[in-house]
């Protein structure tokens, strides 16, 4: 009977052992200016696995709850995220990582596009300072991704689990659109002073980037990027102080709004 019982208590162990670690498969790409993106080292610490881009910056990955994933490469700076549930269910990571003359890297992490509920995507966002730079990650979703303790310099989040360091009132996601968003759509704006847009040096648009987030977050084609910000923009009805610093999050919504109408012409009209 003895024996039967550690038998079974070794079984449920090697069980609950198995679906603990049971690793899924994540479509990732890592997004820069310019086409260095291939060769760069997406290693599974956990699994000691690891994985290279190709000539486009994509990647699979096995990955299992907290895992620890390392992305390493000469040309950038390395840095690591830790797995959380939410990563696994989404099974999607996208990395934009930004350089800049003068100034250290940042990287912007995503996953799938925005809710639509702009409450919900504030509260969710995530961002991470690990090296004591100017990392950048950015969230949309809930959980997506953790830090261990070894990465204080982020602000706690109490709502979130112990090991996460994020922060709740939307920083991020403002920084996101004060980078990515503004300088692109100021620079399409044709009469700047009538609505009191500044200037915008060439320096500042990353209209790659810029692209690629409106491309994630709001299913608009690559094709029709250009066209989408002249639909947002010619709208007689378009508030201009959008353009400003403080209403990213309004800028945001109307965004959302504006893509279902763009995608969706005929039904906007019924």
């Amino acid at each position: 009977m003895k024996k039967l019982l550690l038998i079974c208590f070794i079984f449920s162990v090697g069980l609950i052992s198995a679906q603990t670690f049971q690793r899924v498969e994540v479509d990732g790409k890592i997004i820069v200016e310019g086409n260095d993106v291939e060769g760069i080292t997406v290693y599974n610490t956990s699994s000691n696995k690891g994985v290279v881009t190709n000539e486009n910056g994509e990647f699979k990955i096995e990955v299992a709850l907290n895992d620890f994933i390392e992305f390493r490469a000469l040309q950038y700076q390395n840095f690591d995220l830790q797995v959380t549930q939410a990563i696994i269910d989404s099974k999607r990571m996208r990395v934009f990582l930004i350089e800049e003359i003068n100034k250290l890297d940042e990287i912007l992490v995503l996953t799938k596009g925005l809710s639509g509920d702009l409450s919900t995507d504030v509260e969710t966002v995530k961002t991470f300072n690990p090296k004591l730079d100017a990392l950048y990650f950015g969230i949309k979703r809930s959980d997506e991704y953790d830090f261990s303790d070894d990465y204080r310099s982020a602000i706690q989040n109490e709502a979130m689990h112990s090991q996460s360091q994020t922060m709740v009132n939307g920083l991020n996601i403002v920084n996101v659109v004060d980078q990515l968003l503004l300088p692109l759509f100021r620079s399409e704006v044709k009469d700047k002073e009538a609505y009191g847009i500044p200037e915008v040096p060439v320096t500042s648009i990353k209209y790659y980037f810029g692209s690629e987030f409106i491309q994630d977050s709001f299913d608009i084609p690559e094709h029709r990027v250009e066209e989408f910000i002249r639909f947002v923009e010619d709208d007689k009805d378009f508030d201009y102080s959008l353009l400003k610093y403080g209403k990213e999050l309004e800028f945001l919504e109307v965004l959302y709004q504006k893509s279902k109408e763009f995608l969706n012409p005929k039904s906007d009209k019924n």
